[in-house]
């Protein structure tokens, strides 16, 4: 286990870089051209990403940010 100390600044500026990470890949999973595989490793990489997201972002926010059922289910 690691523990980080970090500003209040850093912490949002590290929620903004996870948010606009995930936006994207939520986007590029609904895209009908990207193969199966690929969706795949988008969807762990999500997973990875949201888990950091709730370690530094409010319950309100995370809430917004659970991938969807349907996106998950896809490809």
């Amino acid at each position: 286990m690691l523990g980080l100390l970090i500003k209040e600044k850093e912490k949002l500026e590290i929620q903004y870089l996870l948010k606009r990470e995930m936006d994207e890949i939520l986007h590029d999973l609904r895209d009908p051209r990207i193969d199966h595989i690929v969706k795949r490793a988008m969807k762990e990489r999500y997973k990875i990403l949201f888990s950091l997201f709730t370690r530094v972002a409010p319950h309100n926010e995370c809430v917004n940010y659970i991938i969807p059922t349907k996106v998950m289910k896809e490809s």
